[in-house]
């Protein structure tokens, strides 16, 4: 993941936001962790671009017999699954220590968001930043809030209808079909 181009890169403790949105609770309980991990995909991927951040969602993968592995989803969001026997917890930590350490190539800005208190004693230990699920909920909400009255108050300069909207190759086909 080139996170060199980024202002800030953000992991996240996936299984532990999702315990902590009241929101990502529910979809967990009333459809699978599977559409919950989804969720907070889909959630993230938005907050990330727009706020810069190179984003790096850890799930537990410790009681599943697999290797590590990665997705991406975007040039700005991975997700990754822990090899079987590792925490995100201790992922994470290896994580910040290599960013102590100086030993990975990362943005100056290393955050990490939680809500396990031990774990946001070893992030600041290492000198990365600490984020809340809370926080991290606000900070999205926030994020959804200022794109939506960005949408919402930028001019419409070409009118309202689709025609407007679409590029000159595709009114010269529409244009061809219509006179056959």
């Amino acid at each position: 993941m080139n996170t060199t181009a980024h202002a800030a890169l953000l992991l996240v403790d996936g299984y532990n936001i999702i315990g902590s949105w009241s929101s990502l609770k529910l979809t967990r309980d009333r459809f699978g962790l599977e559409m919950a991990r989804d969720e907070l995909i889909e959630t993230l991927i938005n907050f990330t671009t727009h706020q810069g951040y190179q984003t790096q969602i850890v799930f537990d993968s410790q009681y599943q017999k697999t290797p590590s592995s990665q997705e991406m989803h975007g040039p700005h969001l991975s997700v990754y699954f822990t090899d079987w026997m590792q925490t995100a917890d201790t992922y994470i930590e290896k994580r910040c220590a290599s960013y102590a350490r100086k030993t990975e190539v990362i943005p100056a800005r290393l955050i990490v968001a939680t809500s396990d208190r031990a774990q946001q004693l070893t992030i600041l230990g290492y000198g990365a930043e600490w984020m809340s699920a809370k926080h991290l909920a606000q900070a999205v909400e926030s994020n959804t809030y200022q794109r939506q009255k960005q949408h919402r108050t930028r001019p419409n300069k070409q009118g309202r209808l689709l025609a407007h909207s679409l590029d000159e190759k595709v009114k010269e086909k529409f244009s061809q079909w219509r006179h056959g």
